[in-house]
């Protein structure tokens, strides 16, 4: 009798011990984290680091923030927070993200607990005796029921986590994909406002020029009517005076096109408002570039920390796929009471309730083989994804490490060139005043020092983009970005 209880009993405990035991499987291959590039620089070139340089790049460790001060006064820093706020782009990014995070918490409900509903309902009902053999006549009357119910899927294979998982992964990402676009936007607003400045410096040179030329065209027909010079002077220096008024409403153009983008970056119309200016003198070139190393670089940036997030949500999709080739035990369980009357609805006889438990094992199913290999062939996908994003990124700090040393080295001999050229100015505005040098000769050398002075404004607001564009490369947070870590499924 005990050997046959016994038997009993293990007939009905195997499922339940072996769904316990599989429970604590997880189907699939478990993510791991790529490794980072084994190279330590970034072109085979090394970087020449004169002494005399006009920037320097130093470890992280070694950086402030006094890079970003400099570039951000606190005219543009109000201006930067404002579009962090009204930006639509940036709104739309952070509402996709509260939608990812949400998707994960519905799952994790279901997941990790059983779904309860309630019922209530009533049922009128008519019977007729007649079909049962029965001669008296049809009766009608209700059926009223009140219940509980519960079911739960249990995560046999693991697929449920690893589904889990995958959605945690892609909140990751539309987190990182968030901070990428919240430091694109504050560089973009701070390359605006650069290019501003720049605009401005060389409009008003180019306003100068002209004014010297047409000093010049004056002067140059008062020693036409002397005969000093041949007529067909005026004609050239009529060229060039034309050729420099041309020039002036292009760069007129650019400018109002920069105030309207300035305009829309923080989320304003055009004419909501004016954007404030600013000149290149409110900008400060930072003498120190902070510069990690690759195997850094693919921890910081945005855009590599998402393709990994993809890659991770991959694995986990994979895992999925492989989970559903295994049993799957669904349990559910209902509590009701059902009486004809209110009074008796309650009543002890009244209670009616179920348990039902059922396990499915796929048997012959041809989709599910194909789903696993499109799964596979989907992380094989996002894996190259993640080699081309790292490549790119290594490819684009390559370009502004270049960029930073030959534009240093640019703005150092247009420096020196202005400095010769204000020295040799001074000498011939005493010359001039002496009588050895007559003013037309002056207002040539005038001219020629306006040219330098728009060479250097051009240099000058190239390296402060490059600095920009260094600092984002570099994913070096603004000092008004929020440090919080929010990413689901991360400690």
């Amino acid at each position: 009798m005990k050997n046959n209880s016994l038997a009993r009993y293990l007939q009905y405990a195997w499922p339940v011990f072996v769904a316990l035991v599989l429970a604590g499987c997880k189907a699939g291959p478990q993510f791991q984290r790529p490794a980072a590039p084994e190279v330590s620089g970034y072109s085979a070139e090394p970087l020449k680091q004169s002494s005399g340089q006009a920037q320097e790049f130093v470890e992280l460790s070694a950086f402030g923030k006094e890079g970003w001060q400099a570039l951000c006064n606190e005219e543009l820093s109000a201006l930067i927070s404002e579009a962090l706020e009204r930006n639509p782009t940036l709104i739309a990014a952070e509402a996709t993200l509260r939608q990812a995070r949400e998707l994960y918490s519905a799952k994790a409900g279901t997941t990790y607990y059983p779904k309860i509903s309630a019922d209530l309902g009533a049922q009128r009902q008519r019977f007729n005796p007649i079909t049962m053999g029965q001669s008296s006549s049809p009766r009608e009357f209700n059926i009223l029921r009140a219940g509980l119910g519960a079911q739960y899927s249990f995560d046999l294979a693991g697929g449920n986590r690893r589904a889990l998982e995958a959605l945690a992964a892609r909140s990751d990402y539309e987190q990182y994909r968030l901070e990428g676009a919240r430091l694109t936007l504050a560089t973009d607003i701070l390359a605006t406002a650069m290019e501003r400045a720049g605009l401005q410096r060389q409009l008003e040179v180019m306003e100068n020029i002209l004014q010297i030329q047409e000093e010049q065209l004056a002067l140059t027909a008062e020693r036409i009517r002397l005969g000093h010079v041949q007529p067909d002077e005026e004609l050239s220096q009529q060229t060039r005076l034309e050729q420099t008024r041309a020039e002036l409403p292009l760069l007129r153009n650019h400018l109002p096109q920069n105030a309207h983008l300035r305009a829309v970056q923080p989320g304003r119309a055009p004419a909501e408002r004016p954007v404030p200016d600013f000149r290149l003198e409110d900008f400060t070139l930072p003498p120190q570039l902070p510069l990690l190393i690759p195997s850094e670089l693919v921890h910081a940036r945005p855009d590599i920390l998402g393709a990994e997030a993809l890659l991770h949500a991959a694995n986990a999709e994979y895992g999925v796929a492989i989970s559903r080739l295994y049993p799957q035990l669904t349990l559910s369980a209902g509590l009701a009471t059902q009486a004809l009357t209110p009074e008796e609805l309650f009543g002890g006889f009244s209670i009616i309730w179920n348990l039902v438990g059922q396990i499915t094992q796929p048997l012959f199913d041809p989709a599910l083989p194909a789903e696993k290999r499109a799964a596979l062939a989907a992380f094989d996908a996002a894996a190259a994804n993640y080699r081309h994003v790292v490549l790119e990124a290594l490819r684009n700090v390559a370009d502004i490490l270049k960029r930073v040393e030959n534009d240093s080295e640019r703005l150092e001999a247009f420096a020196a060139a202005d400095r010769a050229k204000g020295a040799w100015l001074e000498t011939m505005e005493r010359r001039q005043s002496l009588g050895a040098a007559s003013y037309y000769e002056l207002l040539l050398e005038r001219q020629e020092r306006l040219l330098s002075r728009m060479d250097l404004a051009q240099a000058q607001t190239q390296c402060l983009l490059n600095s920009v564009a260094f600092f984002q490369a570099m994913a070096i947070p603004l000092p008004e970005k929020e440090e919080a870590d929010l990413t689901v499924g991360k400690n």
